[in-house]
């Protein structure tokens, strides 16, 4: 049956099926990576992780292995021999990508007159500066699966810190939220530049979720940032896992160049912020 046939079918199976899919999480190993890469593997794709840590990759695998088909690459995705290594192994493996997440991060807190060149110099190199090139590097794999029906995807996991400034852990974190804005704009510069090779470019721009980056704040104001946001809680690895694979799937294939909060209301809430008094 051709596609133009199916075009009446809104089965959840053709909607949002990735069976047989190849995806590269990179920042993998842990946190909001982690539960990506579980997603994708119970829905059918193949997975490859990347994290700079051999350590977290075999904790990692121990966890995903049972899942499906992963893989798992130890590589720092802002070094360029690193980035080489992680393409080589995709395309010998798989010859072709049809998912890219860029979900490797990094942060940096400190107050203004204290913040280090080089605290500011590495968030930007890892959250901007490693996602273009690796991006760069793998659109001719990515190209390689792709059609006009069915794009290949760049997912990137931005932040809503790049939507607005945050004030609720107290501590500055100027050039994390930069870094995210300049990731969201980067989105939309690339959708465009890569729409005529089939491939789209959207961010996920994530609240409060539990993850070794949160654990912190937490901690320390865990009821504030519950107050910051109009639904009183904050996220659930379910919520970043199902944008996740509306966006890498048929149903998402027509979304392009897109910025998605999920986090609650959050960024566009004035929140109760009696502690800011």
């Amino acid at each position: 049956m051709n596609e133009d046939a199916n075009q009446d079918d809104f089965s959840l199976t053709r909607l949002f099926g990735l069976e047989g899919k190849t995806a590269l999480v990179t920042g993998g190993s842990s946190g909001l990576g982690l539960h990506m890469a579980r997603g994708l593997l119970q829905n059918g794709v193949r997975v490859v992780i990347a994290s700079r840590s051999e350590e977290k990759c075999s904790a990692a695998l121990g966890e995903l292995a049972g899942l499906g088909d992963v893989v798992a690459v130890a590589a720092n995705v802002t070094k360029a021999d690193a980035r080489e290594v992680l393409v080589s192994e995709i395309t010998k493996r798989f010859g072709s990508l049809d998912i890219l997440v860029n979900n490797a991060g990094a942060n940096w807190g400190a107050p203004l007159d204290q913040y280090p060149d080089e605290g500011f110099a590495k968030v930007i190199d890892t959250n901007l500066n490693a996602v273009f090139a690796l991006t760069r590097d793998l659109v001719p794999v990515l190209a390689k699966s792709a059609s006009a029906d069915l794009p290949s995807r760049i997912i990137n996991i931005g932040s809503m810190d790049g939507i607005h400034v945050p004030i609720v852990q107290r501590v500055p974190t100027f050039a994390y939220s930069a870094s995210k804005a300049a990731l969201h704009h980067l989105t939309k510069a690339l959708a465009v530049e890569l729409g005529h090779k089939n491939i789209t470019v959207n961010a996920i721009a994530p609240g409060f979720f539990e993850s070794r980056m949160t654990d912190h704040v937490f901690e320390h104001y865990l009821k504030d940032i519950e107050d910051d946001c109009p639904l009183h809680r904050i996220g659930r690895p379910e919520e970043i896992v199902g944008i996740l694979l509306y966006l890498a799937s048929r149903a998402g294939a027509y979304t392009n160049g897109a910025v998605i909060p999920v986090d609650g209301g959050t960024s566009i809430s004035k929140g109760k912020r009696e502690w800011t008094l």
